[in-house]
């Protein structure tokens, strides 16, 4: 049978900007296949504006760190061939790779030019608060480095709605771009009266040449790295019509195996929903209701009622869709989605997230490895890894909820024949120690069973009824379960 699989985000805001990261990924491949991780979703890779840049300050889509442009040939992470080579490394493991890929937006233009803007309202993007009036803005991209080589395509005003400044007059604001077909699409989310635009050059999806053109790269992209699919970013300010044109176009070119996941950053489940039935469910989300709801239950400790943590959540109505995470580099602390995972509650999280049947769980690098920086964080893999170990050998079967105590739930899960002493019961306390009694199956009955975590160190046996009372300690995770080696 299929072993479970576990996607891990390889990066965070603070990785080196030494173009180490995508050896750092070879080197670390085995490793990761070896804890059960068989997918990877890796940072931008296209030429940014600096060789600095984390990526979506895009620039370049054709330069994969290939070519001497924004002062550097390599990107943050390293140079094309070293690209290519951790993705075949990653792919000799039987690791997928999934490219993360920003269309919403363009930086860092070669040239300014001249044209019509009208100003709108940051707060309600439909409310127009000048008359149209000329503008300086950084809009054509040349890319003089690369030439024509890969695509002969330039963009310039015509292929973008959006910018937010005018060199001209050296303001910022947000313009919309006037002219024939110029509006702000109308299949976005409708925050701040129109999502539309988000950052920089905002690209205009209704041209057909744009359109036509992020395809050909879409291809252009999965051929040249020979990916297994990708993470869409900001997918709420792109049309939707055109996301869903492009997924299509990538499984004909690709096969219907090439996978997609969105970013679609919202609380609004609702939207989250909506967003699916638009495009035919052709694409997993990650679960942000789930994210924000663990924040919450780490903020608020025993105030929290556990019996409603995946109430609301896409993993609970769209469990297929759902692509379930704790934290990420939007998340992490002192950036834009600021978020952040109280430590006591982490590996709580990680256990909702990594030991249960529905959803695909994504680490974050930052959790597990450690997040850099001015203000560095020490990473978790110590608590991460028996999890890790729980969900490939343990974690499997039937899966029946005690979620009946708002500061004590569990559940336990049956196991295959098809893996050896799988199976496992899962306790979590955000309040004092305590136990629950459940109900593992009179055929387990003798088994002795140790908390995987090592939180506790004594032993369970599995009562002829087949049942066990389950112990943890106060504010933690226990993971129960079959040892390798009979325990006496």
């Amino acid at each position: 049978m299929n072993r479970n699989h576990t996607m891990i985000q390889f990066f965070e805001w603070h990785v080196e900007s030494d173009g180490s990261h995508w050896n750092r990924l070879k080197k670390l491949a085995p490793e990761l296949k070896k804890r059960g991780i068989d997918s990877v979703w890796i940072p931008p890779v296209t030429k940014g504006t600096t060789g600095k840049d984390t990526g979506y300050s895009v620039y370049d889509l054709y330069d994969l760190g290939e070519f001497d442009q924004k002062g550097t040939v390599r990107t943050k992470y390293g140079t094309k061939q070293e690209l290519l080579d951790a993705i075949a490394v990653c792919h000799d493991h039987g690791i997928n790779v999934y490219v993360d890929i920003v269309m919403n937006h363009k930086a860092g233009a070669d040239e300014t030019e001249v044209f019509q803007v009208i100003e709108v309202d940051p707060k309600d993007r439909s409310k127009e608060i000048s008359k149209p009036f000329e503008i300086e803005g950084w809009t054509k991209f040349t890319f003089p480095g690369r030439g024509d080589q890969y695509s002969s395509f330039k963009w310039g005003v015509k292929y973008f709605n959006g910018v937010d400044y005018d060199a001209k007059n050296d303001k910022t604001g947000i313009y919309r771009i006037v002219g024939e077909n110029k509006t702000w699409n109308e299949n976005v989310d409708d925050e701040f009266g129109n999502y539309d635009y988000l950052m920089f050059a905002d690209i205009d999806y209704k041209h057909p040449d744009v359109q036509k053109e992020m395809i050909s790269w879409g291809k252009w992209l999965a051929d040249t790295l020979q990916c297994n699919g990708y993470r869409l970013d900001a997918i709420k300010h792109i049309d939707h019509n055109f996301v869903k044109e492009f997924i299509t176009e990538l499984s004909q070119d690709r096969g219907k195996d090439f996978y997609f996941v969105g970013e679609y950053w919202s609380t609004d489940l609702a939207a989250c929903q909506e967003y699916l039935d638009n495009i035919d469910h052709k694409i997993d989300l990650f679960d942000v209701s789930l994210h924000y709801k663990l924040h919450k239950a780490s903020i608020d400790g025993a105030n929290f009622d556990l019996t409603t943590i995946f109430n609301d959540t896409l993993v609970q109505t769209h469990p297929l869709n759902a692509v379930t995470f704790v934290d990420n580099h939007d998340s992490q602390p002192n950036e834009s989605l600021e978020s952040w995972i109280d430590d006591w509650f982490k590996q709580i999280a990680y256990s909702l997230i990594l030991l249960r049947e529905d959803g695909y769980p994504c680490v974050f690098y930052g959790d597990y490895f450690g997040i850099g920086g001015e203000n560095p964080i020490e990473g978790k893999k110590e608590s991460i890894d028996p999890l890790l170990y729980a969900r490939y050998h343990k974690a499997y079967g039937e899966q029946n909820d005690y979620l009946d105590d708002p500061n004590i739930i569990g559940w336990f899960r049956g196991g295959t024949e098809e893996i050896e002493r799988s199976g496992c019961a899962v306790i979590i306390s955000n309040d004092e120690k305590g136990e629950k009694r459940m109900f593992v199956g009179e055929d387990r009955a003798g088994e002795v069973w140790v908390d995987l975590t090592g939180t506790i160190g004594d032993f369970i046996t599995i009562e002829e009824d087949g049942f066990a009372t389950f112990l943890v300690k106060g504010g933690s995770v226990s993971v129960w379960a079959q040892p390798e080696q009979d325990v006496k």
